[in-house]
């Protein structure tokens, strides 16, 4: 009986923990993407005079938005342990970031894991299904530059021209540095079946814990964003009348990220809303290859790409197995590192993101008073 009543009260403290967590959540979207949005429709003058500057402010907004979403997550207990190489030496470069697929909340992850990078955050385009459009944050997304891309045979051609298109027309002139994307082309427990498959049938390697990745999106990137030699110098492109002439390098490193969850038990977005899961460790491998390593013909990238999923298999069955991943190359021991959240900065982010919604309600409640 004592048993079946301590049980009873710990489902009841999940059920409320939960309920408040969902409460203060659906009231925080709900103040932050509407001030988000109002905040850059009254600096839209701003954008005709000074196009850079309204972009280094959006940026920023854009990474307070995803620093409350990491903030969810911390909250409830949900950290994350790096391994590999460090990053952060390389965040104001640009970059090509590839990432295992596994469920909705590695973008939760990622959101997480690159706060501390500098302005990597701010700067970043992410490259996601385009069903993600349609959810709360695809306004946001819209707005920032982030690419909806569209799955099936029926719509690859299509879809691979627009994000060239993409690209040219919003890379450059809004400043983004790192382009994140996830080449399975969808969450692992969906593809493995037909990945298995598909590499039976073409004498590719069999992987469990990733799926064989698609080629089409990473190759438009590279070609696309890939330094141009004209008459024996990178292209240059000038910016607004405030800005010095920036010569764009193009990408510089292809940065590849493995996420690994405790027990191969992947954190969807539903966790990290409801907090019902025990306080977990995700744990991120990053491992860098600088551009000029990274073949651009589409068979050689094909098995570049294939490598890089090989890879990431034996970087996961070592993790499942041990717990965490092998050494880098010329290390005795792998050597880890906390990411880490700064609560005061979390706290102030969440503060200004109410008092603006306040400040927007009082402000239209005026103006409609006004009108009517």
């Amino acid at each position: 009986m004592a048993q079946l009543l301590d049980g009873a009260s710990k489902l009841g403290w999940v059920l409320l923990r939960a309920v408040v967590r969902f409460v203060f959540m659906f009231f925080n979207n709900c103040v932050a993407i509407p001030s988000y949005c109002l905040y850059l429709l009254l600096l839209q003058p701003l954008r005709i005079w000074d196009s850079y500057t309204f972009w280094h402010i959006e940026g920023v907004m854009f990474k307070w938005l995803l620093g409350m979403v990491s903030s969810w997550g911390w909250v409830a207990g949900y950290t994350v342990t790096e391994w590999g190489d460090d990053v952060r030496p390389i965040s104001e470069e640009a970059a090509m970031v590839i990432v295992n697929h596994q469920s909705t909340g590695d973008v939760c992850t990622l959101m997480m894991c690159l706060q501390d990078k500098g302005t990597v955050v701010r700067k970043m385009m992410w490259l996601m299904d385009h069903v993600f459009k349609y959810t709360n944050f695809g306004l946001v997304s819209l707005i920032h530059g982030d690419f909806f891309i569209r799955q099936g045979k029926a719509h690859r051609d299509k879809q691979l021209v627009y994000l060239k298109d993409h690209l040219d027309k919003y890379y450059h002139s809004r400043d983004r540095k790192w382009i994140v994307l996830f080449p399975e082309g969808g969450f692992l427990r969906k593809r493995r079946e037909t990945s298995q498959s598909f590499a039976k049938k073409h004498s590719l390697p069999h992987l469990t814990h990733v799926t064989l990745p698609r080629l089409g999106a990473t190759h438009v990137i590279l070609k696309t964003l890939s330094a141009q030699q004209e008459n024996g110098s990178l292209g240059c492109e000038t910016r607004t009348t405030n800005q010095t002439a920036n010569k764009h390098k193009g990408l510089q490193w292809v940065i590849d990220v493995t996420i690994a969850y405790p027990k191969a038990r992947p954190m969807d977005i539903q966790t990290w809303i409801f907090g019902y899961r025990p306080p977990t460790v995700t744990h991120v491998h990053y491992r860098m290859y600088p551009i000029k390593d990274v073949p651009v013909e589409a068979e050689a990238l094909t098995d570049w790409l294939y490598q890089r999923f090989v890879e990431k298999e034996e970087l996961l069955t070592y993790f499942y197995d041990k717990g965490s991943f092998p050494p880098l190359e010329g290390q005795k021991e792998a050597a880890s590192r906390q990411m880490t959240l700064d609560p005061v900065w979390l706290c102030s982010i969440q503060f200004f993101a109410f008092a603006s919604g306040y400040m927007w309600y009082s402000v239209l409640q005026y103006l409609y008073c006004c009108l009517f």
